[in-house]
């Protein structure tokens, strides 16, 4: 409701947003649900190739463990270079940064076009209705925690 126009992979919320604000009113970059799945069922994903691969993702990691965010501490975010490297990738983090990359600087452009970045979140603004709290808690009960209403306002 904010009006900030998404840039996302296309799964969760960001599937429905872009169901409702049409992808011109948005920027989804990455894999695709059906490219994840193929990609884990195949085994073949492995973090290290990419990393070895692109230099600006070793780099990008290395700086997780080399105190380059934590004044020096090496063991800070270990446990995110290690989730990521040694966890083979849950989210496919190093699969999507070129594409991330590549929307970072659409959106830039975007941001430059100040008319077009005023009419991507005025319609976002318009459109967000639907993801109104009622709403969402509703669909969510109806369809996942089946709870029964105790009380009413």
């Amino acid at each position: 409701m904010n009006g900030a126009i998404t840039l996302g992979t296309l799964d969760g919320a960001n599937i429905e947003i872009s169901d409702r604000v049409g992808p011109d009113n948005c920027v989804i970059f990455g894999l695709k649900a059906d490219e994840v799945a193929a990609l884990t069922s195949s085994g073949e994903y492995n973090p290290w190739d990419i990393y070895n691969a692109d230099p600006r993702i070793k780099t990008l990691i290395d700086s997780l463990i080399d105190g380059t965010w934590s004044d020096g501490d090496d063991e800070a975010f270990r446990p995110i270079f290690d989730e990521i490297m040694y966890h083979n990738d849950e989210y496919f983090i190093l699969k999507d940064f070129d594409a991330y990359v590549k929307a970072q600087e659409k959106i830039s452009a975007i941001y430059l076009d100040k008319t077009r970045w005023a009419r991507m979140c005025l319609y976002n603004i318009s459109m967000s209705g639907f993801f109104s709290s009622d709403r969402t808690i509703k669909q969510y009960n109806d369809e996942i925690w089946h709870l029964k209403q105790c009380c009413t306002l």
